[in-house]
């Protein structure tokens, strides 16, 4: 989902709930928080991932406590089993350019893989006519280096070491704002967003034999950004380092017991520039932040001798040295109640303490006011889901059908508040009644591993209540729908993707109290959304070529008040559908394989 149409930030949502809910991981470390949760996932290549890994609702409590929705788990790709070799380039239709080269190669022990990454700059697009770029002129690079030796599975020692930088610049705005000249004036408005960051992670053990087996993992970043949003000066530096020691004692065979420690550290500074005669925003200054977490944790996973029956249970205790101590539950049992048919449980708590500016950007994008009328406490939930999975297969069909439902129930929630005045935000703690009930269903069929279509539906109920007035979530569709179909023929020299998307209304912030001029729908108009892709194989070549939002569909003018960028009532972020129109793009793969394939 779209957080500030102007840069063209995103986060993935899961459960109707903010992205701010999920724990999100790169190869099992917490490198994704706080400042490098608005760019932090697209800043990593795809050519760089091996596998997503997504998790709803309660989850393992040995990397964290922050996991209240979901945790989404992303492996880079491993240096001892990828391509020796892999060039990739990508471009659309708006002039947006990719540039990927990855190499693996061995040293003694030791396997390493190096991958460079640039992203260069669209061409300046205003489809809509409201005199915005529909696309902000993005340039990134990054380079990432890991080494790897031994194996986590087998006896003896392993380790795996990892460096990875990024530099990113991101500009948007009036289709003429020119940073060199315009930058924090009130003459043309633009967004201008320049972060570096190094991060390095390491993850050492030894295993002892089958049943002992000792890890430590570290990881750490610092991430330095300078920002302006139109006359509004952001400049932030966050420094993040992480411990986790753990043991592993397998007992009885088929059952683990990992308990350990685990240390955080986050020292976050950020200053707020405000002109002296914008008298209607208060909020500028200094905001300083410093968190010692220290932690012990255990979790026992129990298997039955028949694998009928698994069940995880797991504790965590931390202490926060400005919130005390933390206590943590989770549980999931997983039970294969016929031949055909496993069905899954879990239950559990989550806390986390909010970046405001970091997670809410949309809030320095606007006009609005930001209103804190308390100390914010830390965000804590309960959570709870039930999934089942039927196979239907039969022949030459493979079938499998699905549905879960989960709740999460809020205690205390910062939610910005956008209805109480129409130019401010007002952020306090929420501990009345907030809710999140989802319930999917879905259904994926396969013919001869040839063709596979997937059927799903989401009905989502995301509200709180204010006193005895419901109050319905913004930007969170109740009802939502996917059909997606693939063909691959068996000689695998070429596929077709296709993905059909149909989303229903969604409550937009209010507007009522605006001039009328300035007022928006209470609600936005379903729409779909199609996305196609062909690719055609040799043996070392691939290209791939679709397009994206076939139909054309696009929510016109999502800016209010586009045309006083610098009156009371601008604001950007009422964005709950493309705003870009069409795209198609193209790309080409060449890869030389490496040992592991």
């Amino acid at each position: 989902a779209t957080t500030n149409i102007i840069t063209n930030t995103k986060e993935l949502r899961i459960l109707g709930l903010s992205g701010v809910y999920n724990q999100l991981l790169i190869n099992g470390f917490p490198l994704i928080l706080g400042s490098s949760y608005t760019y932090g996932i697209s800043s990593i290549p795809g050519t760089l991932v091996e596998n997503i890994y997504v998790a709803k609702g309660a989850n393992s409590v040995l990397q964290g406590y922050e996991s209240i929705s979901g945790q989404i788990n992303v492996t880079l790709e491993n240096p001892d089993n990828t391509d020796r070799l892999l060039l990739n380039g990508y471009i659309n239709n708006f002039g947006e350019k990719q540039i990927n080269l990855n190499h693996s190669y061995q040293v003694g022990d030791w396997s390493s893989l190096v991958a460079l990454h640039t992203t260069q700059p669209a061409g300046r697009i205003d489809g809509d006519d409201d005199d915005f770029l529909d696309l902000p002129l993005q340039s990134r690079y990054s380079v990432y280096n890991a080494w790897k030796r031994g194996n986590e599975a087998e006896w003896g020692p392993h380790t795996l070491i990892g460096f990875r930088y990024v530099d990113e610049q991101r500009t948007g705005g009036q289709i003429d704002f020119d940073q060199d000249i315009h930058l924090g004036s009130n003459v043309q408005y633009g967004q201008r967003i320049q972060y570096r960051q190094p991060e390095v992670f390491l993850k050492t053990g030894f295993r002892i034999d089958d049943i002992h087996h000792w890890v430590v993992m570290a990881s750490g970043f610092h991430h330095d950004q300078n920002s302006h949003y139109g006359t509004l000066g952001y400049d932030m530096s966050h420094s993040n380092a992480y411990v986790n020691f753990q043991y592993e004692r397998t007992w009885k065979d088929k059952n683990v017991l990992k308990t350990g420690a685990s240390f955080r550290y986050n020292r976050q500074e950020e200053q707020i520039s405000i002109p002296e005669t914008e008298t209607y925003r208060d909020y500028g200054g200094k905001y300083l932040r410093k968190e010692l977490i220290p932690g012990l944790f255990a979790e026992n996973t129990y298997s039955s001798g028949d694998d009928k029956w698994t069940v995880i249970t797991g504790i965590r205790l931390d202490h926060h040295n400005d919130f005390g101590f933390q206590f943590t539950p989770r549980g999931l049992v997983r039970v294969q109640a016929a031949e055909k048919t496993t069905m899954r449980f879990s239950a559990g708590t989550g806390w986390r303490t909010v970046f405001v500016f970091n997670e809410q950007v949309q809030l320095l994008a606007s006009s609005r006011n930001v209103v804190f009328i308390e100390a914010l406490k830390p965000e804590r939930a309960v959570n709870i889901g039930f999934n089942v999975v039927q196979n239907l297969s039969k022949g030459r069909v493979e079938a499998f059908a699905s549905l879960d439902a989960y709740h999460t129930n809020f205690q205390n929630q910062i939610f910005p508040d956008y209805f109480r005045d129409p130019t401010a935000v007002y952020l306090y703690n929420s501990e009345g009644t907030s809710i999140s009930n989802s319930l999917k269903g879905e259904v994926n069929l396969a013919l001869d591993q040839v063709y596979t279509l997937k059927l799903a539906y989401n009905f989502l109920d995301v509200y709180r209540n204010d006193g005895d007035f419901r109050q319905d979530i913004p930007f969170v569709p109740r009802h939502s729908a996917l059909a997606s179909f693939s063909y691959r023929p068996l000689n695998n020299q070429w596929q077709l993707d296709g993905t059909l998307h149909w989303t229903g209304k969604q409550r937009l912030p209010d507007t009522s109290n605006n001039p009328e001029a300035f007022r928006r729908p209470d609600f936005s108009s379903p729409f779909y959304r199609l996305d196609v892709q062909v690719l055609k194989r040799w043996s070392r070549l691939e290209i791939y070529g679709g397009c994206e939002n076939v139909f054309g569909f696009r929510q016109r003018r999502p800016i209010l008040s586009w045309e006083d960028p610098f009156g009371p009532y601008f604001d950007t972020a009422s964005v709950w559908g493309p705003t870009r129109g069409r795209e198609f793009y193209l790309g080409v793969r060449w890869r030389m394989p490496g040992n592991g394939e």
